[in-house]
C-alpha cells in the first residue's frame, strides 16, 4: 500500500467493492476520530482538496470560534476495514487550515511527519525506526462509576485468579494465578485463539507479526509485537493494532483495554520502545563501544535518560500511568541503562550481533497516550542527546530491584506522577521545539488539557481506599 497513488487507491476502492470512505485522524490525547463518506464522493481531487468538518469538539484542537477545518486524505495509508459489514476503505486522513492550507499546528500527525524532516535536516540520520511492545489486558466484564455519591470500577475475567471458587457451573479450574501468566499452555492460556484471530487481522493489513503470548498478570494479560518501521509509519501501525485489538475482543464478546495499571497487585501495561538511526540503508547504532553500541547510540541515550521527566509526560500521559511506575515494582523507573538487565529503564537486547539488530529499548513508556507525540518526544531527546554529546554514565549491571535505598540514592527516576511530568515538560522543552517540531501553542494546550481534565477531577474525588483507610478518623 505504501506506493498508492490517488488513481490507485480508487482502483483498489473499486476492486474491493467499497460502499464507504471512512476517513480517519487523531485527536490530541491519542484516540482516532472518524467520519465517513459514501465512496461516490472519493474522487482523485479529494486527496488534494480535502473534505470540510468542525474542529471545535475534537479534544485539544481549535476553539469554536476558528473551528472550520480540512482533513486530508493520505492516499499511502488506504486500507480496508476488517470490521465494518459493509466493504469500508480507510484512510488516514493529515490535518489543514481551510484557509492558509497550512497543516496544522496541534495535529499530531504532523507534527511526527515534522519530527522526521527535522531528524533529515540535521544530516545525521535519514530514518528512525521504532519498534512498540504494547501490552493490553482482555476482560470478560467491565464496570465503573464514579458519582457523588459513589465511586467502584469492578473487571472480571474467566481465567482470573480470584476465581478459583467461584461457582461457574461448573467452575473448570486452570485459573492463572496472579503473576503468573508468562507463559503457561492451554487451557490455562484462555486467549491463543483471539491472539491468533488478531495476528490474522494485522496481517492481512500487511503488518509483519512478530511474537504472541499471554503477558505476566492473570486476567488476560497480552503481548502482541509487529516488525518495527520507521517512525510516523509505526504510529499509524500502533493505531491500526489497538483498533483491531479492541474491536477483535468486541467481536469475540469480550473487552480489550490498553489501560496502564487496570488490577491491584499485579502486573501493569507498558509499551517497551526499541528505536535506533538509519542512514542510506545502514544501521548506525552498531559499533565497538557497551554492548556493541556506537557513540552516537550512547549519546542518543543520554538525551533519553537526560530528558526522561519531560518525555514521561507524552510516553506516560495517564493519572494511570503513575500507578505503574512505583519503584520497586514491576516497572522499571531508575534512569539506568544496562545490557540484558531488565530493571534498567533503558536496556540492550542482545538477541542477536548483527548490527541491524542493534537498539534500545526504552521501557518506561506505556500506550495510553498519543504515539506520534510519545515517539516524537523520545526521537528529540535522542537528537539532542547526540547534538550535544551527552554521557548517558556508567551502565548498571546490577539487579536494580535488589539494591538498598543507600545504594538507590544516587539513581534518577522518572517522576512519580502526571503532575511532575508536566511539570518537567513545564520546565524542559527547549528540545523539543527545535526545527519547529513542536510548538509553544502545543505544548500549552497539553498541559493546559491534561492538569484541567484529567489532574484536577482526580484530586477532587475520593477513592473508596480513602474509605477504608480513614473513615473512622
Amino acid at each position: 500500500m505504501s506506493e498508492m497513488k490517488a488513481k490507485d487507491v480508487l482502483e483498489y476502492a473499486k476492486a474491493q467493492g467499497a460502499v464507504m470512505v471512512d476517513l480517519r485522524f487523531i485527536d490530541l490525547p491519542g484516540v482516532w476520530q472518524h467520519t465517513s463518506v459514501p465512496i461516490h464522493r472519493l474522487e482523485e481531487d479529494s486527496f488534494e482538496d480535502g473534505f470540510g468538518f468542525d474542529g471545535s469538539s475534537i479534544r485539544g484542537y481549535k476553539p469554536i470560534n476558528a473551528s472550520d477545518m480540512l482533513i486530508i486524505p493520505q492516499a499511502k495509508t488506504a486500507q480496508m476495514d476488517p470490521f465494518t459489514k459493509a466493504p469500508t476503505l480507510v484512510l488516514l486522513c493529515d490535518i489543514v487550515d481551510p484557509i492558509t492550507r497550512e497543516p496544522y499546528g496541534r495535529d499530531p500527525r504532523h507534527i511526527a511527519k515534522r519530527a522526521e524532516a527535522y531528524l533529515k535536516q540535521t544530516g545525521l540520520a535519514d530514518t528512525a525506526n521504532f519498534g512498540p511492545e504494547a501490552e493490553f489486558f482482555v476482560f470478560d466484564d467491565v464496570r465503573f462509576s464514579s458519582n457523588p455519591n459513589h465511586s467502584f470500577y469492578r473487571v472480571d475475567s474467566r481465567e482470573a485468579s480470584w476465581n478459583t471458587g467461584k461457582d461457574e457451573g461448573p467452575n473448570l479450574g486452570y485459573k492463572v494465578p496472579t503473576k503468573g501468566g508468562y507463559f503457561p499452555v492451554m487451557p490455562t492460556d484462555t486467549l491463543m485463539d483471539l491472539r491468533t484471530e488478531i495476528c490474522q487481522i494485522l496481517g492481512g493489513l500487511g503488518y509483519n507479526v512478530e511474537v504472541s503470548h499471554h503477558e505476566v498478570a492473570t486476567a488476560g494479560q497480552c503481548e502482541i509485537d509487529v516488525q518495527f518501521d520507521s517512525m510516523v509509519k509505526t504510529a499509524d501501525q500502533l493505531m491500526w493494532f489497538k483498533y483491531v485489538v479492541k474491536n477483535a475482543a468486541r467481536r469475540n464478546g469480550q473487552v480489550a483495554t490498553f489501560m496502564p495499571k487496570p488490577l491491584y497487585g499485579d502486573n501493569g501495561s507498558g509499551m517497551h520502545c526499541h528505536q535506533s538511526l538509519w542512514k542510506d540503508g545502514k544501521p548506525l547504532f552498531s559499533g565497538d563501544r557497551y554492548a556493541g553500541l556506537s557513540e552516537m547510540a550512547l549519546h542518543y541515550m543520554g538525551g533519553l535518560l537526560a530528558h526522561a521527566p519531560t518525555i514521561c509526560a507524552f510516553a506516560n500521559p495517564t493519572v494511570n500511568s503513575y500507578r505503574r511506575l512505583v519503584p520497586g515494582y514491576e516497572a522499571p523507573v531508575n534512569l539506568a541503562y544496562s545490557s540484558r538487565n531488565r530493571s534498567a529503564s533503558i536496556r540492550i537486547p542482545t538477541y542477536s550481533d548483527s548490527p541491524k539488530a542493534k537498539r534500545l529499548e526504552c521501557r518506561f513508556p506505556d500506550s495510553s497516550g498519543n504515539p506520534y507525540l510519545a515517539f516524537s518526544a523520545m526521537l528529540m531527546a535522542g537528537i539532542d542527546g547526540i547534538q550535544r554529546k551527552l554521557d548517558p554514565g556508567d551502565p548498571f549491571d546490577k539487579d536494580l530491584y535488589s539494591l538498598s535505598p543507600e545504594e538507590l540514592a544516587h539513581v534518577p527516576t522518572v517522576p512519580g506522577s502526571l503532575d511532575g511530568a508536566l511539570d518537567a515538560l513545564e520546565a524542559d522543552h527547549e528540545f523539543l521545539l527545535a526545527g519547529d517540531v513542536f510548538s509553544r501553542d502545543l505544548i500549552d494546550e497539553w498541559l493546559d488539557y491534561k492538569r484541567t481534565n484529567e489532574i484536577q477531577p482526580m484530586r477532587m474525588r475520593p477513592t473508596p481506599l480513602e474509605y477504608e483507610l480513614y473513615f473512622d478518623i
